[in-house]
């Protein structure tokens, strides 16, 4: 009788220690600071550094064969279009226009006297015909002459600055040698590069402005291109134009400032959470959500990476209305019951009242 007493005794005393276990673990909980999302615009403000380019550099040379005569600008000089930039010697082209013209009015002359032949049918009509085809072919040498002495003289196309002189005078050139090279400077280009996060969004770009590093304003800009494919920095080249006439203070090599504004998800909205309410999880960033049992619910979201003042901006996932875990979110686990703990008010620092 005695062992079954002492059975039943062992036998309470395990379930009681079981019991007491059970409740102790079943009594904690985790104790939780919480956070709200704030609604902020969805649009993103890039900034890059970027740089003044001329619309294009021109390679400028003769379209006929010479000796240089004489060179009319040097190096830095600001030409407008049309101006005279280098002439040739054109004394033997002058001579081939002379010798073209004498050949031409002696042929018109005998064309003329053939027709008037060929009117009183003393001369056949092939005779007229092979008369008026060679005044026609001599015609054509003249003119041709003409034009290649027009082209001794070089102009320039456009207004811009003269980058480098190849040649100087006395020299020999050939045709299509490039003797100026000029920097057209009637349109300016603004040039940046942007990594590969935004150029994977490049459809949600909506608007571009840059500005001198100098200067508060900005101009606005618009897309001329975005070059698909890297460079040995994974970064994408980047052309805006100038929506309006620039300021005439910039000038080609100077740097600015681009800032892109790049469209959110959700109709342009996005949420700001502290740094801390996010974590990452199976390569997903996420975040705790309370729900009404007081228990945890994993959220997957998605982030823009941009981080300001501690906050980072939430663009999918939220619908502004959860409560969501502050801090010690790599200790809790799904479904896992919390505590919240409220902030103390700022006049009772503590809790003391």
């Amino acid at each position: 009788m005695s062992k079954v007493k002492v059975c039943m005794v062992i036998a309470v005393s395990l379930l009681v220690c079981a019991c007491s276990g059970g409740n102790k673990q079943e009594g904690f909980r985790r104790g939780v600071y919480l956070t709200h999302p704030t609604q902020v615009s969805g649009d993103v403000v890039k900034s890059y550094p970027g740089i003044i380019e001329a619309a294009h550099e021109i390679n400028l040379g003769f379209k006929t064969a010479g000796q240089i005569s004489r060179i009319h600008v040097k190096e830095g000089d600001y030409v407008r279009r049309g101006q005279l930039l280098a002439t040739l010697d054109d004394a033997d082209y002058r001579l081939a226009v002379e010798a073209s013209q004498v050949r031409y009015d002696q042929l018109a002359d005998e064309t003329q006297r053939t027709e008037q032949l060929f009117k009183a049918k003393s001369v056949s009509t092939n005779d007229y015909e092979k008369a008026s085809a060679g005044l026609k072919q001599l015609g054509v040498q003249l003119r041709a002459d003409k034009n290649k002495l027009a082209y001794t003289r070089l102009y320039a196309p456009t207004d811009g600055y003269v980058q480098s002189v190849n040649f100087s005078p006395a020299e020999m050139v050939d045709a299509g040698t490039s003797v100026f090279r000029i920097m057209d400077v009637s349109r300016f280009e603004v040039a940046a590069d942007i990594p590969v996060d935004e150029y994977l969004r490049r459809k949600d770009f909506v608007r571009f402005c840059c500005r001198a590093v100098d200067d508060v304003r900005y101009m606005p800009m618009r897309l001329l291109s975005l070059t698909p494919k890297a460079d040995g920095n994974q970064l994408y080249r980047l052309r805006l134009a100038f929506e309006t006439e620039p300021d005439r203070t910039l000038t080609a090599g100077m740097n600015v400032e681009v800032r892109v504004d790049i469209a959110g998800a959700q109709g342009g909205l996005a949420y700001s959470l502290p740094f801390s309410a996010v974590f990452q999880k199976e390569g997903k960033a996420c975040v705790w959500v309370l729900r009404s049992d007081s228990t945890v619910e994993r959220r997957i979201v998605t982030i823009d990476k941009t981080v300001t003042d501690g906050h980072i901006l939430v663009i999918g996932g939220l619908t502004g209305n959860e409560r969501i875990v502050r801090s010690g979110v790599g200790a809790l686990t799904e479904g896992e019951k919390v505590r919240v703990i409220e902030r103390p008010s700022e006049t009772n620092v503590g809790g003391l009242l």
